[in-house]
């Protein structure tokens, strides 16, 4: 943070979906003089410094401003902290909220004194300096002295706080004042004119160059070119636009909604108030009715229980129950007090509240927490418009290659001037879970397995009260909504929920709570039904769920399920079976997930309201095991085979059970029977900062039917050939990799190196992973169900959603088929398109150096190539090659090796330098054979067809011969400088020399289809070599004087032909067998040693030659120092909301 002094800077933390943007903060004071320098600038170089200064705004404020406090500043310097180092220009505002303070006396009242409205406002003139940034508006602290964040509610708020401050409602004047700072709870997506996007399109730096290009051409008399070039400019800026205007409507049409809705509002002491929700401000309370509603804003439930649909933030449209903020009474932020469960008390922006609960406190209330581009659906829409810039090495690549280029140009130039005076289970298995079974626990001890479906029903008791009740599934449209695994098993019971608004509770008065009956297929029950109190909704933090229940007429009793080894440690040690591990491992070794249930009774009398969770969920009774059976997708292992067998790694992020997902894992192929699993566990030694991380294999048992961990020398023996071949697995879970990742981060890499499972990941921790294997040099593709993805899917190189819900915005790619076979489809499409580029770069590379050497050639003799010859070779030939080379479609096979992935490689090089070699080779050939022959004359172009004419007849008249006289003096006034035997002979070699480079260049298998499948590629190279061999052979006067063309003898054309022949026989034998030649350049890499540069494969070279790795049954302690990496955890999520993955 910044104090005010001109030395020093700020630095801002701007957050989004996809990232977390650190920004240096520079201030700079406008300066007269130089303001008028610059304008003087700007009108003596008609514009272009205008234009230079709008490309580059650095230089603007540098040239217009000085340096100075970001107290004085009235223009602030951004840049990032990443290495794209990019610079953006913001003026500082001033917002005057003297018209909302009547008098002094009102000013503590309007702003509290430790709230940052009123560290913000300038005294005594009432003033807020501020600035906008990416949406996102920053307010001047007058104590801090630095720039922070308004439209949210402040983060020290202690939960007893947010409810005595705000429960009430806040004043009209604090609301005024808090507006007129904070700006409107807008989305504001405004339609760009077609106007700006045109200016702005136009002033971008290629079409600024073309327009350069084309006023040289006009100077040079190359009108139809330039008019060529102008028509496709264009034309491209035209489509551009549409492409950008459609967008921006789509988007406007988006978030329109959210800002034209009415709310009802809480007024301290003034009451209810309706309002439009534009005038929202933090720290409003929000009323809920009971009908469904958008919110238009993110929002703290203070009072009730809210049932919301999040698939717009998740991409799944299963109904989330919220419960309030509780009113505790301590010191800590509500955010911490609440730790990761924080989110099931915030209403997001942009979800649907489809149902609300009221308790006995009234109304259901909600403080408003973040508004505008704040919220949960600002930001998604915000890493729309501010998308992550790419760094691409194509680009760079690219980038020396032209430069390459332009040195070669500059060198012709110079020349001719002498001459003269350029990639989670969920995504492997089925959607849907079967109810496999239930084992039941009685009496310290498991009982028989009872199967679904059964022809007997499940015996009341409390472990079918527990699969009646306990669960957060409401019946919406008609149906029962929910996670997919409280449907079925809430199914099994063949009860039904009667969603009714009002129930007589005893103690409770009449509230709305959801109760249920025994349905027409359910089996007797002694009860008439049980009425769900309250919830406390699944978090993946504690893993687990719990509800408050009571039988109608009955007691209340607890019920919770979750993993079942949370479930095991909340439950009393003598009601969990001696067998309890043994039994889990067995059934999700074979890859059941596995739900643990258990309950309580709570004592007669006690208010259910007044206890904590941490009183609900102890003591409890274990009840027994719920087993479902998630089947692999039919596409999943074939897929992965096909990845396997292209040597494509492939890893599972999962918030499953670990045994489950090395089950799948081993079930779809990506671990082989062959290969060895090693369960990496991390833990911290409580009391202590220091940690210990253990290696044990995960072994199978051959005696009985369940793997074990096995720790005897006898196992280890076993599998040692197995991990000395690299033939082995890393697995281990979100709390493992944490660990790890603090406190044995040297390791970290190695585990990498050959994880393949990782289990009960977080959000965070699964865009942490994505990003440590882009650390190894890894290429990263992230292919997720749009739930809990987001981060990670945006942080990949190539990210895939199999969702279609809005959340799909934060990945690149998104399948219409909610299958992982998308994955090998777009790897083929990628590599092919890879290929295609640099076919690309490789032809317009020779194209132009073709073009070029044959000026070159001309321009000894004072020539060059004629308007039409030009406009030919660039329109009629690359222009068309260009556009159809890349309908080549992908090879349907992967192939276990990459395209290359540098354009400035050796393969690459060669092929381009002995391709400029042989077609040099050829035009210096034709350049000067040509001058050769008996038929040249140097001034006389047509002295080759009036030789060929000499057999005529000598007696020819007078009148004849004027005439030839007369042709030739027409001939002669027609000749505009250019035509020569030396032009005709290099522009008909050079122009039919690219056709051959053309179709050497169309590479096809292993990546690519063969050549002759685009048939528009071969058809357009059959039309334009046909038009080059008519021009060839033909002798029409008019076409000839057209194109600058001269008559040459057919045995010279046919000699053209043949020089041709071998150029292109010299130039496909040499890209078939040396360029492409794979074992050739293997060998080569072998001979002189070359190894890969990967971080990776370094590391590997390094494992394979220690022996101590890995190590097996070994544990090791940390020092006690530990590395902080909370924010590298949640540092690709979005901040605003981070969805938690059902992880039971």
């Amino acid at each position: 943070m910044l104090p005010a002094c001109p030395t020093e800077r700020e630095e801002l933390q701007f957050s989004n979906i996809s990232r977390v943007i650190s920004k240096e903060i520079f201030g700079y004071k406008t300066q007269g003089c130089r303001k008028a320098l610059c304008i003087a600038g700007y009108i003596l170089s008609c514009g272009a410094l205008l234009l230079l200064f709008y490309w580059k705004p650095e230089w603007d404020v540098w040239a217009n401003c000085i340096r100075c406090s970001l107290e004085e500043a009235d223009v602030v310097l951004l840049r990032t902290t990443d290495e794209y180092q990019i610079y953006s220009r913001k003026t500082v505002t001033w917002i005057s909220v003297s018209a909302l303070i009547k008098s002094r006396s009102d000013y503590p009242t309007i702003a509290e004194e430790d709230s940052l409205f009123s560290k913000a406002i300038t005294k005594p003139s009432l003033q807020v300096r501020s600035i906008q940034v990416q949406k996102i508006r920053y307010v001047w602290n007058i104590c801090a002295k630095q720039f922070q964040k308004v439209g949210a509610l402040e983060d020290h708020h202690t939960c007893s706080a947010i409810h005595a401050k705000f429960g009430s409602g806040l004043t009209c004047d604090e609301q005024n004042v808090r507006r007129v700072i904070c700006g409107p709870n807008t989305i504001d997506v405004p339609v760009i004119p077609i106007w700006k996007l045109l200016v702005k399109e136009v002033l971008n730096p290629f079409y600024v160059f073309q327009l350069f290009s084309v006023c040289l051409w006009f100077a040079e008399e190359y009108m139809e070119y330039a008019i060529a070039i102008i028509i496709m400019s264009l034309l491209s800026i035209f489509l551009t636009v549409y492409d950008l205007r459609q967008q921006s409507i789509k988007l406007h049409r988006l978030v329109e909604s959210h800002n034209n809705m009415m709310v009802t509002v809480c007024r301290n002491k003034e009451g209810f108030q309706e309002l439009e929700s534009h005038h929202l401000v933090p720290g409003d309370v929000l009323v809920l009715k009971e009908s469904k509603t958008l919110l238009p804003c993110d929002a703290i439930l203070i009072s009730g229980q809210c049932v919301v649909n999040e698939s717009m933030l998740t991409g799944e449209s299963i109904p989330v129950t919220k419960t309030h903020l509780p009113p505790a009474d301590n010191c800590k932020p509500w955010r911490v007090h609440c730790a990761e469960d924080y989110k099931k008390h915030v209403l997001f922006c942009g979800t649907e509240v489809i149902q609300t609960k009221a308790d006995d406190r009234g109304a259901v209330k909600a403080v408003v927490l973040r508004t505008g581009f704040n919220t949960a659906k600002g930001d998604l829409v915000r890493s729309i418009l501010y998308p992550k810039p790419m760094n691409f090495k194509l680009y760079r690549d690219a980038l020396r290659f032209l430069m390459c280029l332009i040195a070669f140009a500059a060198i012709g130039m110079i020349y001719a001037v002498c001459v003269f005076a350029l990639n989670g289970t969920g995504t492997l298995t089925e959607d849907g879970l079967d109810l496999w079974g239930l084992l039941p626990s009685e009496r310290n001890g498991f009982q028989d397995v009872h199967s679904f479906p059964a022809d007997r029903s499940l015996p009341w008791g409390p472990v079918f009260r527990a699969m009646a009740v306990c669960h957060s599934l409401i019946v919406w449209e008609g149906k029962i909504q929910g996670d997919p695994l409280d449907v079925k098993m809430f199914e099994a019971t063949n009860w039904v929920i009667d969603d009714s608004s009002g129930h007589q509770i005893e103690g409770h008065g009449s509230t709305h709570a959801t109760v249920v009956r025994p349905g027409p297929k359910a089996s007797s029950a002694p009860v008439e039904g049980v009425t769900i109190l309250h919830q406390f909704p699944f978090s993946s933090a504690l893993q687990r769920m719990s509800v408050i229940a009571q039988e109608i007429g009955g007691e209340q009793q607890v019920f919770t399920k979750g993993a079942p080894e949370t479930v095991a440690m909340l439950c009393r040690a003598e009601t969990v079976p001696p067998n309890f591990e043994s039994k889990l491992r067995l059934y999700t070794a074979q890859g059941f997930r596995v739900i643990g249930l258990a309950c309580k009774s709570l004592q007669a009398g006690k208010q259910s309201m007044d206890l904590t969770r941490e009183e609900i969920e102890s003591d409890l009774t274990f009840l027994g095991l719920l087993i479902m059976e998630n089947r692999l997708k039919r596409e999943t292992k074939p897929v992965l085979e096909e990845l396997s067998a292209a040597r494509i790694r492939s890893v599972m992020l999962t918030g499953d059970n670990i045994q489950t997902a090395v089950t799948v894992a081993k079930n779809a192929g990506m671990v082989s029977p062959m290969n060895r699993v090693i369960l990496v566990e991390a833990n911290e030694i409580p009391g202590s900062f220091s940690a210990y991380i253990t290696w044990k294999p995960l072994e199978e048992n051959k005696t009985g039917d369940y793997r074990t961990l096995e720790n005897d020398s006898q196992t280890e023996r076993r599998i040692k050939p197995a991990l000395e071949s690299g033939q082995y697995h890393f697995a281990m879970s979100g709390k493992s990799y944490q660990i790890i990742a603090q406190h044995f981060r040297h390791l970290l890499p190695k585990l990498l190196l050959n994880g393949t499972v990782f289990a009960r990941m977080s959000p965070g921790q699964k865009s942490s992973l994505v990003e440590e294997f882009q650390k190894l040099d890894y290429f990263v593709g992230m292919c997720g169900d749009g739930a809990n993805d987001c981060g990670a899917l945006k942080v990949a190189h190539a990210g895939i959603s199999l969702s279609e819900q809005e959340a799909s915005v934060a990945s690149p790619f998104t399948s219409r088929t909610p299958s992982i076979a998308c994955v090998p489809e777009l790897i083929r499409e990628g590599r092919a398109a890879l290929v295609t580029s640099f076919c690309m770069f490789k032809y317009m590379a020779l194209y132009s150096t073709i073009q070029y050497l044959g000026v070159l050639l001309l321009y000894w003799q004072l020539n060059s190539f004629g308007n039409y010859q030009f406009l030919f070779q660039d329109l009629a030939i690359t222009t068309v090659i260009g556009v159809t080379m890349s309908f080549t479609g992908a090879y349907p096979k992967l192939v276990p090796y990459r395209p290359p992935s540098q354009l400035v490689s050796p393969p690459l090089l060669l092929s381009v330098v002995l391709n400029i070699l042989f077609s040099l080779s050829m035009q210096i050939f034709g350049f000067v054979v040509v001058q050769e022959q008996p038929w040249y004359s140097k001034t006389d172009i047509h002295s080759a067809c009036l030789l060929m004419n000499n057999h005529m007849e000598n007696s020819s008249s007078i009148s004849s011969l004027g005439h030839g006289g007369m042709r030739d003096v027409t001939l002669e006034q027609m000749d505009n400088g250019y035509k020569s035997y030396e032009n005709t002979t290099v522009w008909l070699l050079s122009t039919i020399n690219c056709i051959i480079v053309a179709l050497v260049f169309s590479k096809g298998k292993p990546f690519r289809q063969p050549v002759y499948t685009n048939y528009v590629f071969i058809l357009v190279l059959i039309g334009q070599l046909g038009i080059c061999l008519f021009l060839l052979f033909a002798d029409i006067d008019d076409l000839y004087s057209k194109m600058d063309l001269v008559c040459t003898p057919t045995m010279w054309r046919i000699s053209m032909l043949m020089m041709l022949a071998v150029t292109f026989a010299m130039s496909f034998i040499v890209e078939e067998a040396v360029i492409e030649n794979r074992p050739l350049w293997l060998l080569l890499k072998k001979t002189f040693r070359y190894q890969s540069k990967s971080h990776y494969k370094r590391l590997q070279r390094v494992l394979d030659q220690d022996p101590a790795w890995p190590p097996l049954n070994e544990t090791f302690f940390s020092d006690s120092v530990a590395i902080s990496v909370e924010g590298n955890m949640g540092g690709h999520s979005n901040p605003t909301f981070d969805s938690n993955e059902d992880a039971l």
